[in-house]
């Protein structure tokens, strides 16, 4: 079977999303494993791995909003390239509103709210500043939508916002109470506990979910992973994978033809 498309707002979007994480050199390893990841990314990398994506059936990207993700998705567009950005609003370069200015400009598709700045305005009971950023991205015809690590985010936002997606992280690998930037080298823990209570919660929410570190950053057995996610994945949810070709160029490849395996096994 193909991985198939979901509808998020007016977009079509590829039940296997490709993530930015390690474009970005974000490897929630080591700062070793980071510093590996943005040497090997160079631009005509990250280019490459877009183009085998399409080949394989992907047509979304989810990334940061920096102006190196910028400058690559105009270049690689410019060139030829189909694959549409769905741009993640980052607490590194900037607060919201500029966060979905330069979305904006830089030509995303969408554009959601970062799932780290998410959790941090639970904790500081600052999540008034949402609805407005949510409004702003709606009034540039984009789609909305809002990322977190905590279940309880998404269980406030039922009852608080209209969204047009949600993207809900596997685990809540570190607490975001006091700073929502991931800093490189900060202790993580993934446990199987936390990947648990968010599907708990998936299922009963009325957006499109993306499913996200479905993999806990490189930890999980492809097969297990996978398997899990088929057997998760509403009809109308997509996953989102990051992919690092330097030791296992086929990664990518063989990731899709898991994800069309256990679908087709789970009839989803």
């Amino acid at each position: 079977m193909a991985i198939g498309t979901i509808r998020i707002g007016q977009l079509d979007i590829s039940r296997f999303i490709i993530g930015g994480n390690p474009f970005g050199g974000f490897s929630h390893q080591s700062p070793e494993k980071d510093l590996e990841m943005r040497r090997y990314y160079t631009t005509s990398r990250i280019k490459e791995t877009l183009r085998q994506a399409e080949e394989l059936g992907i047509n979304t990207n989810i990334s940061r909003v920096d102006h190196h993700m910028i400058r690559l998705f105009l270049e690689y567009w410019d060139e030829g390239g189909t694959i549409q950005w769905i741009g993640q609003q980052c607490p590194l370069v900037g607060d919201i509103n500029l966060g979905i200015s330069n979305a904006i400009a830089g030509g995303a598709k969408a554009c959601l709210v970062h799932g780290g700045l998410m959790d941090f305005l639970l904790a500081q009971g600052k999540l008034d500043e949402v609805p407005p950023a949510i409004a702003r991205i709606r009034d540039a015809g984009m789609p909305a939508g809002i990322a977190g690590h905590n279940p309880k985010v998404f269980e406030w936002a039922e009852d608080h916002l209209d969204v047009d997606f949600y993207m809900c992280s596997y685990y809540n690998s570190a607490p975001r109470d006091e700073r929502a930037e991931h800093i490189s080298g900060m202790e993580e823990r993934f446990e199987p506990e936390d990947r648990d209570a968010m599907v708990k919660v998936i299922r009963n929410l009325s957006k499109p979910v993306i499913h996200y570190k479905v993999m806990a950053a490189g930890r999980n057995d492809p097969e297990e992973a996978f398997a899990f996610v088929a057997e998760h994945l509403r009809p109308q949810d997509a996953v989102c994978v990051g992919i690092y070709t330097k030791d296992h160029p086929t990664m990518l490849e063989e990731d899709v033809e898991l994800l069309e395996e256990y679908l087709g096994a789970a009839d989803v």
